[in-house]
């Protein structure tokens, strides 16, 4: 069985990426509140978000549009984005 590879811009689960990790906002997930919080928290589509500390359990740390945000795992799992395509070098 074939290993599956994510691609750079695929999109994915804001909670499982890593510290240091940046992105994009492409989806948000989960129903018409809290996505209606996290918009007014500045999670709109295509928004750079940059992950501050993500432990892989309990809150995790994010930083958009000048704020840190704290997350739960839950709620992150309903953030979904496209990494940033960095220019490979040969």
């Amino acid at each position: 069985m074939e290993s599956a590879k994510k691609e750079p811009g695929a999109p994915r689960a804001l909670g499982g990426l890593p510290a240091g990790e940046e992105a994009f906002v492409h989806a948000l997930g989960g129903g018409h509140e809290f996505r209606s919080r996290v918009a007014n928290l500045g999670f709109t589509l295509g928004t750079p978000i940059r992950v501050v500390q993500n432990y892989g359990s309990g809150p995790m740390l994010v930083s958009l549009r000048g704020t840190l945000v704290a997350l739960g795992r839950g709620e992150a799992s309903h953030v979904l984005v496209r990494l940033f395509e960095r220019e490979q070098t040969t």
